[in-house]
């Protein structure tokens, strides 16, 4: 499994949501998108929510937590779970290489 450790650089608590999420996500572990793939972030788990952005070749992603979702077939297999990258932001895990046809994280609230 290709993963590699995220650094942690310049994270300041101040107590709020947003903080806690951006904190977590500078510690997880990153997991490589699947090779060239500008994955597509949306703002839920499917692809019926809102665009976010789209993630260049080459990218890593670190999951704070999955949830399930609409089922999407990808480079690694159809599944229905989707990994939360950041605050507002999922992409289907079925083009993130964990290493795992299950979750890898907590199931997200």
């Amino acid at each position: 499994m290709a993963v590699e450790n995220a650094d942690i650089t310049d994270i300041a608590d101040t107590g709020d949501a947003g903080s806690t999420i951006e904190a977590v996500a500078a510690t997880a572990t990153r997991y490589p998108v699947a090779p060239g793939v500008r994955l597509k972030v949306r703002s839920g788990p499917g692809t019926q929510y809102q665009l976010v952005r789209t993630l260049p070749l080459g990218a890593s992603v670190p999951i704070t937590c999955q949830k399930p979702g609409e089922w999407v077939a990808g480079t690694y297999g159809t599944t229905n779970i989707w990994d939360n990258i950041g605050s507002g932001q999922y992409v289907s895990d079925s083009y993130v290489k964990t290493g795992s046809d299950g979750y890898v994280a907590g199931r997200c609230s």
